[in-house]
């Protein structure tokens, strides 16, 4: 069972220059509120920052690489010590129209180094020092694409395999330090990332309602924030069932890679 938790007050959040990313640091932007962004793009990143400052927050945008070790480290440290973080949301991810390369290995490889070292780089540096103060709460953001492996999109769906499992996993082992862990494993949700796609994506939503959704999950502690829901089943069951009963079914889904 949930319970509710107190609104955090000092937020970080990657991958805010668009899409959930920034639509969360919206949802959260309001008086009392700190708010660590980072993102790829200096603009658009700047404008989420603005709209942030004109809802109340204290913002601070920085335009860094989640790949890059060593920065990652610094800036949530930094950004910690200016404001002991109550809330961290890994949320930066790329796929393969927003990979940047059109070379298959390479592009498998920058999938991962995004999202999952990515995830890693973000999370890593603040656990430490939320044990120390027994309080604080962390989101990684993993799919519905996570719950089975497509062959239309393989490295993105293994990555956020790959970060559901850490996250839920993470939950357990940081629960007697007083850490909440929640894994969110959205649908398809309007972004920069999806709108290339050229094939039916089934309740494709908004970025603002799917905040909201993960907002709302968040400060119940929930465990997994899934949605939506009819796609959270068909992707529990198509990960459930035995490969040689999906797998034709699979091999006729559209290829993003």
């Amino acid at each position: 069972m949930t319970k509710r938790l107190t609104p955090p007050a000092s937020i970080l959040i990657t991958g805010a220059s668009s899409g959930i990313g920034a639509a969360l640091a919206k949802a959260y932007a309001a008086d009392g509120v700190t708010l660590a962004l980072s993102g790829r793009d200096r603009q658009r990143l700047d404008a989420v920052a603005t709209a942030c400052r004109d809802a109340g927050a204290r913002v601070s945008a920085e335009t860094i690489d989640v790949t890059e070790r060593a920065a990652m480290t610094g800036w949530v440290t930094a950004a910690d010590e200016a404001a002991p973080l109550e809330l961290v949301v890994a949320n930066a991810a790329i796929s393969a129209q927003t990979s940047g390369t059109g070379d298959d290995g390479e592009q498998v490889r920058d999938i991962f180094a995004v999202n999952v070292a990515g995830v890693l780089n973000t999370v890593l540096p603040v656990i430490p020092r939320m044990r120390r103060r027994r309080r604080g709460q962390i989101a990684m953001m993993s799919s519905i694409a996570g719950f089975r492996g497509l062959p239309g999109a393989p490295a993105y769906s293994a990555s956020k395999a790959a970060v559901k499992a850490y996250g839920e996993a993470l939950r357990g082992r940081l629960a007697t330090d007083g850490i909440g862990v929640s894994v969110v494993c959205p649908g398809y949700v309007r972004s920069r990332m999806t709108a290339d796609n050229d094939f039916p994506m089934p309740f494709l939503m908004d970025a603002g309602p799917a905040a909201a959704i993960i907002k709302r999950g968040l400060g119940r502690g929930k465990a997994r924030i899934c949605f939506p829901l009819p796609m959270h089943w068909a992707a529990w069951l198509l990960g459930a069932l035995p490969p040689s009963w999906t797998d034709p079914l699979l091999s006729r889904v559209p290829r993003k890679e």
